[in-house]
């Protein structure tokens, strides 16, 4: 079992920034991938990015490419997402999972947090 703890969601305007968090306890942090998704009120879960259990190669949403970045830290079993030039669109609950897969699909993901809320305001 992983558990995942994301953290770090807020209410920002248009143009700033967040960097979310998801702090990981449970099996070997390393051993597997991990990627952040995203919910929009009414709409499907969609994905933003992923990074792979050695860190080395990551993955974007096209529409999130070039403003978003994933990374992770080993020795604080935590994976981030740093989101610049947030635009209103963004909104939407945020959501990391974890994977022995390196996949941008949503059903390769074993483990998943609880959410953590994201609003850009105009």
């Amino acid at each position: 079992q992983v558990q995942l703890v994301e953290s770090g969601g807020g209410l920002v305007q248009a143009g700033g920034s967040l960097r979310l968090s998801c702090a990981a306890s449970g099996r070997s942090f390393s051993s597997y991938a991990m990627g952040w998704f995203r919910q929009a009120p009414g709409k499907e879960r969609d994905f933003v990015a992923a990074i792979n259990w050695r860190g080395d190669n990551t993955y974007y949403a096209d529409s999130v490419k070039g403003r978003f970045t994933i990374s992770r830290d080993y020795a604080k079993n935590t994976v981030y997402l740093q989101m610049n030039s947030l635009k209103p669109e963004d909104t939407a609950v945020y959501y990391c999972a974890a994977t022995p897969y390196f996949s941008g699909n949503w059903y390769r993901y074993d483990y998943w947090g609880q959410g953590t809320q994201v609003t850009v305001s105009s």
